[in-house]
């Protein structure tokens, strides 16, 4: 992975050097540093230390929404601590699942006051102490401030760290060079021992081995030199022992196998791992070794089993979690492209009899528009494999060729696989590999690659299940909430509606405005407990209510919305803020349920949030009763009314968090309504964990010329 972007060296020196302190300064032994863009909601993982990329590969794209320690701490804008791997697989089961080894992780928000930067993920041995200490955290935050200042720093100067820049892996620090009398003192120190030594670097490939150790494995040291142990010695490509060396790696604690090289000699490694690689002790085994111990059973089925296998159970974690089309896809590029050295892959589905590109990547676009509509009847390889059920490999391109005339689209290409994709025995569409080299496609990688398509094929049959709840969400949400606002003479209104991240994406949350006559009109704003249609349903029937009452005095109108509900017994909690505007008077009639406190900016600018006598939330009580306020609204002055979403912070006060969001509204004081509600809402996604709707409704008592 190298860099792809443009950016300053002394940018990436920052950052790299921040990264570098961290481990330094804390004693980690791994360290993540993730960039989030303004707005955005994936990170991107930005600088890597302590471990290969390979290891990262999963981990380079994260949601926010996503339950891992680095989303959580940039939703709850703190430090998350985990001190054991128990803890780890409690809290986090699917990193535990990919990663059971023994280590402590620390992530922490990298934050520049409401805006959220990034994020540090930092991981010591498992010998850590169970808590982090106060001096440790401390050293954190300062560490992660420093990231903050650098990122800033590269976006004033023209050059913020995106996505496009690729990873940056920091190499491991070399050790300080040995004299010549130290190096051969060593040596002969070395020469004297029984057994067979060998070093890794932290890539897995063999920098040094000696003659004892080659003769142990059966090559000779020239050849094994630069290698990785697992590729060059093919009894050695056992997930068992890749897993003993990524364990070693990330817990920089001594492992050890056993594993049989043929016919019938057991070889020992023992692991020693540094910040640098591993040193590995190579001496035969003790033939009365326990099979539990040993390595090697099974051949391999292709080079880099284990990673494969690691990346195949992230794949398999993930999937669970995929709750769109598009979702999927994208899983699917980032965790089988480069766990199964993919050069190119496409995703199509079924619709209608005919087969529709949901995604590809590496595939240039002629080829892509012959898949594209392909009916299912087809004779092309996308759709026969679905009427056959059965995969196509073809291991040249000559191959492929003679069975699909348009491959010469095509001609980077070496190898193919054509992958049915079939769930509960429906056709859900065909998944297309293209690789760089001809591949043999033995028989165990064909069950593997089916394997995988079984897989996805699930996913994809959810996820579709998931978009067609969603769009039909979304079309409900539509209809029950105004598909615009009325202009009312006299008035500049705005409005805003942005659903929870997590959930369907529908909720009870409503807001209307509804003109009443020359000089009056009404204004409401509500939330209905709940994130599903049976919510959406009852906030259309609230809002109905109220619709249907406005006109009479506020107190009269939540009164009988309340008496309505009541009779429903609806069993969900719902607040409503009624406001009647008097445009001729210059005043404004409140009533609330339960509802957030509105506020009232000032035509000076000065903000304040009106607390009003609270009356209790709708279909509690039949018989409450609803006092009214009435406020002057001279021109010039505003009122912004909002649902809880818009102010819920994790760890802070609802009160602070309300002052705070007054504060920002005052500033924008002689702005239009709809570039203050955009505003508004950029602030709250920085603040806010997106784990509620929020509605927002914003009016304004325009001056004599209209502004």
């Amino acid at each position: 992975m190298g860099n792809r972007g443009r950016v300053p060296d002394s940018a990436r020196f920052r950052l790299d050097a921040v990264v570098a302190r961290a481990m330094r300064d804390t004693g980690a032994t791994v360290a993540l540093l993730y960039v989030l863009p303004p707005g955005g909601s994936i990170l991107r993982l930005a600088v890597l230390a302590g471990v290969p990329s390979e290891i990262a590969d999963p981990w380079v794209r994260v949601p926010l929404s996503a339950p891992l320690p680095v989303s959580d701490a940039l939703k709850d804008r703190r430090l998350v601590w985990l001190g054991s791997q128990e803890e780890l697989a409690r809290r986090y089961p699917r990193p535990a699942l990919v990663l059971p080894y023994n280590f402590s992780l620390a992530a922490s928000p990298v934050l520049a006051g409401a805006e959220s930067l990034g994020g540090l993920v930092l991981l010591w041995p498992g010998s850590h102490p169970e808590r982090l200490t106060e001096q440790e955290r401390a050293t954190v935050r300062g560490i992660c401030d420093d990231a903050a200042r650098a990122l800033l720093r590269a976006r004033t100067q023209g050059h913020p760290i995106t996505a496009d820049h690729g990873l940056w892996v920091i190499p491991p620090v070399a050790a300080t060079p040995a004299s010549p009398v130290e190096a051969a003192a060593a040596a002969d120190f070395v020469a004297r021992l029984p057994g067979g030594f060998c070093t890794l670097d932290t890539s897995g490939r063999i920098t040094h081995i000696n003659d004892a150790g080659a003769g142990l494995v059966g090559a000779r040291a020239e050849e094994l030199r630069g290698t990785v142990p697992w590729e060059s010695l093919p009894w050695l490509a056992d997930p068992h022992s890749e897993d003993r060396y990524r364990g070693a790696l990330v817990s920089r604690e001594p492992a050890s196998f056993v594993a049989l090289r043929p016919p019938d000699d057991w070889i020992s490694f023992s692991l020693y791992p540094d910040a640098s690689g591993i040193s590995v002790y190579i001496t035969r085994a003790d033939r009365g070794t326990p099979p539990a111990r040993i390595a090697g059973h099974t051949p391999p089925f292709t080079p880099g089993r284990a990673f494969a296998l690691y990346h195949l159970m992230h794949l398999a974690a993930t999937l669970t979690e995929a709750v769109g089309i598009q979702d999927v896809v994208e899983l699917i590029a980032e965790q089988l492209v480069p766990a199964f050295r993919i050069q190119a892959l496409a995703v199509l589905t079924v619709a209608e009899g005919r087969l529709r590109i949901e995604g590809h990547r590496g595939f240039g676009d002629e080829l892509m528009e012959c898949f594209e509509g392909a009916p299912l009847t087809s004779d092309a390889p996308v759709a026969r494999v679905l009427s056959t059920g059965v995969p196509a490999f073809y291991r040249t391109f000559d191959e492929f060729r003679r069975a699909f005339r348009p491959a010469s689209l095509q001609e980077g290409l070496a190898a193919w696989a054509f992958l049915p994709l079939f769930a509960s025995g429906r056709p859900v569409g065909t998944l297309v590999f293209g690789y760089e080299r001809t591949r043999p496609f033995e028989p165990e990688e064909r069950a593997l690659l089916t394997s995988i398509a079984g897989l996805i094929a699930q996913a994809l049959d959810r996820a579709r299940l998931y978009d067609t709840k969603e769009q039909l969400a979304h079309s409900l949400q539509e209809h029950l909430l105004p598909h615009r606002l009325p202009r009312i003479g006299g008035l500049d209104v705005a409005a805003r509606y942005l659903p929870a991240t997590r959930g369907m994406g529908i909720g009870g949350d409503f807001y209307d405005v509804i003109p009443l006559d020359a000089t009056t009109a009404a204004a409401a704003i509500g939330d209905v407990q709940g994130h599903n249609v049976t919510a959406a349903a009852l906030m259309g029937q609230v809002r109905t209510a109220v619709h249907a009452s406005a006109g009479a005095p506020p107190a009269e109108v939540l009164a009988r919305t309340n008496r309505l509900l009541a009779d429903l017994d609806a069993d969900l909690f719902t607040s409503c803020l009624y406001v009647h505007l008097d445009l001729a008077g210059h005043r404004a009639l409140l009533a609330t349920a339960g509802h957030p406190p509105p506020l009232l900016r000032h035509p000076d600018g000065e903000t304040e949030v009106l607390r009003l006598p609270p009356g209790l939330l709708l279909g509690v009580d039949r018989d409450a009763r609803y006092p009214t306020t009435e406020i002057p609204l001279p021109p010039g002055a505003a009122l912004a009314l909002y649902t809880d979403g818009l102010v819920e912070v994790p760890g802070t006060d609802i009160d602070r968090s309300t002052t705070a969001l007054a504060e920002q509204f005052g500033l924008y004081t002689g702005h239009p309504m709809e570039a203050v509600a955009d505003s508004l809402v950029r602030y709250a996604k920085d603040v806010t964990p997106g784990s509620d709707d929020i509605a927002l409704l914003l009016i304004e008592a325009l001056r004599g010329d209209g502004g």
